[in-house]
């Protein structure tokens, strides 16, 4: 009986929320060419007040005009020109054409709205006279007329925009008045003013064309998307309504209990969504002072141009390029929501607010809106070195050895910024050509941490209780604690795998058919190398040889075994610096393997 009350008290809870408990919320309108009025807007004093949202009430003149309510306004009665509910803005109007007037006294502090530019005026009481040395001034002079207060008789009122040059105003015989901080924008000579509202969000419900409502569970208000109903007559929705008397017991109670069910599913996945988002907003108001930009969804979309031009995907998410402005490019990433908790947005975006270095890739802003998460970084032209390993045969992709040089040292010193340059140590745990991504000079700078854990500088090791990075390029001590225990020196390792990599190309590290290794070219060139033979492969000059060896016998300091063999990235830095017959070759890492 009490799971069954539970049942039929959760039903209830959602019929009043449901389109079908909605007649009264249809979109509707002041007049009949006048703007769309839907949540999170309501007619005040004609339509309940769950059918829009906290401070969104609108209220029709008697001439049929739609007027805005801001309160806590010392004129808070304005005109909507427009509602755009896909980039959840509203342009407001003041129909006496002093609109800049009355911007000045206009508080938003109390609503939901907010400017996207704000500006600070100062006021300057003028005798009459300054009208005419004022015409070259327009755009920094606001005339208000004779107002505000005790203004001498005649004397004119101007407002000066904080952003313009006092001295070259004619303002000499003027008093100043007072200062206004935080007044909306709108140029002197329109009369329209655009406001934004990013709570509550419905931009994902607009996008995917359904109705965005407001909805209960428990007593608890959430924002639900809803298709519309194709039963409709005039605009009204028509919902059949339930009658007991022709239900039987049985059927209400099978009902009952299957509704139950499906609305437990819904709730729990809907806490625990909420219980995400509620984490997340917690970690960036602690991030805000890092000033990374925040973008809400609708930004997103207008620097993507609706995710016009898609750079690539992969297990993460997907890569749009974007524009800021006509000179800075970005790479928006539009993250999956396969990782329910949001670990991987808090860790890059936690770990991306800790750096500063050229060759780690710079975080722009991020986004963080309703179910939508998505990371900005600076556009980088030429890619990932992936796109850029092969045989030094072939000529139409290989970059040159001493190109190559310069690479690996840029990596080897953002990696080495990540260990030791923060207040934290930064484990990034996916070294591999993939995350490395190169500029217009092809200078190289380590990208993707949503695997990075941070530790302190002093602490030799870290727990995991799974293995995480990409194969091929994992330490052994991540899959097994036998070889040791997981620290800075697992990066090492793979940083390694990246060198060996781009000495000998990609094709080179395939597995034989008859090869029972799970890596033959490391083990190859070392063979080489211990022997005191060259490398096969093909070289311009001598010069290009001694590089090659460099990288080579330094990859397999990287790859050795057991991480206490392995050197520190500041050492590899030191070495990737030095003369190449400086190098001694290490210990052979594959002796373990090799029987």
């Amino acid at each position: 009986m009490l799971l069954l009350f539970l049942c039929w008290f959760s039903v209830v809870e959602v019929v009043r929320g449901a389109p079908g408990g909605l007649e009264n919320c249809r979109e509707t309108h002041c007049k009949h060419n006048g703007p769309a009025i839907r949540f999170p807007f309501r007619v005040k004093d004609r339509q309940p007040i769950h059918c829009g949202y906290e401070g969104f009430d609108l209220s029709c003149t008697n001439d049929n005009q739609t007027v805005l309510e801001i309160p806590s306004s010392a004129y808070n009665k304005l005109l909507v020109k427009t509602i755009d509910y896909e980039f959840q803005e509203i342009e407001i109007y003041d129909p006496n054409g002093f609109l800049p007037k009355q911007l000045l006294n206009l508080s938003l502090s109390s609503s939901p709205f907010e400017s996207t530019h704000s500006v600070t005026y100062t006021t300057f009481s003028c005798p009459p006279s300054i009208q005419r040395d004022q015409r070259n001034s327009t755009s920094c002079m606001m005339n208000l007329g004779p107002c505000l207060g005790n203004n001498p008789a005649g004397n004119q009122v101007f407002a000066v925009s904080g952003s313009c040059y006092m001295d070259h105003l004619p303002l000499v015989s003027c008093t100043k008045v007072r200062d206004y901080t935080s007044v909306p924008y709108t140029s002197v000579d329109i009369n329209v003013l655009k406001l934004h509202w990013s709570i509550p969000s419905c931009e994902y419900c607009e996008m995917m064309k359904k109705k965005c409502r407001q909805a209960y569970y428990s007593m608890e208000k959430v924002i639900k998307c809803y298709a519309p109903s194709p039963r409709h007559h005039k605009g009204l929705l028509h919902l059949p309504r339930p009658s007991l008397k022709v239900l039987g017991i049985s059927t209400l109670s099978v009902v009952v209990i299957a509704t139950g069910i499906v609305l437990y599913h819904v709730y729990s996945s809907n806490k625990i969504e909420k219980e995400n988002q509620l984490k997340i907003e917690r970690f960036l108001d602690d991030y805000r002072a890092q000033k990374p930009s925040r973008y809400s969804f609708s930004d997103i979309k207008r620097i993507t141009n609706q995710f016009k031009e898609k750079l690539g995907q992969g297990a993460y998410g997907t890569v749009f390029k974007g524009t800021l402005s006509t000179e800075l490019h970005v790479a928006v990433k539009i993250l999956n929501n396969s990782n329910e908790k949001g670990e991987d947005f808090i860790n890059e975006v936690g770990t991306m607010g800790r750096i500063h270095h050229v060759n780690v890739v710079r975080m722009v802003g991020f986004c963080a809106d309703g179910y939508i998460r998505a990371l900005v970084y600076e556009f980088l032209p030429n890619g990932s070195l992936q796109n850029f390993l092969s045989s030094a045969d072939d000529k139409n992709s290989f970059l040159g050895w001493d190109k190559l040089q310069e690479i690996a040292l840029g990596i080897a010193k953002g990696i080495e910024y990540l260990h030791q340059g923060c207040d934290q140590r930064i484990l990034h745990f996916d070294i591999k050509p993939h995350n490395i991504l190169l500029d217009q000079n092809f200078t190289p700078k380590v990208s993707d941490f949503g695997l990075a854990k941070l530790c302190s500088k002093d602490q030799s090791a870290i727990s995991m209780t799974t293995a995480r990075g990409t194969m091929g390029y994992i330490a052994p001590e991540v899959f097994s604690r036998n070889f040791g225990n997981v620290s800075y020196k697992s990066d090492v390792y793979s940083f390694g795998t990246v060198l060996l990599e781009m000495v000998g190309g990609r094709k080179n590290f395939k597995i034989t058919e008859d090869s029972t290794r799970e890596v033959y070219f490391p083990e190859w060139i070392y063979n080489l190398l211990e022997q005191g033979n060259d490398l096969r492969i093909h070289m311009e000059d001598e010069g290009d040889a001694e590089l090659a060896r460099k990288l080579a016998i330094v990859g397999l300091w990287c790859m050795q075994w057991h991480p206490i063999d392995r050197p520190s990235m500041k050492v590899v830095v030191q070495m990737l610096e030095r003369e190449g017959e400086n190098l001694t070759v290490p210990p052979n890492p594959f002796a373990s393997t090799s029987n």
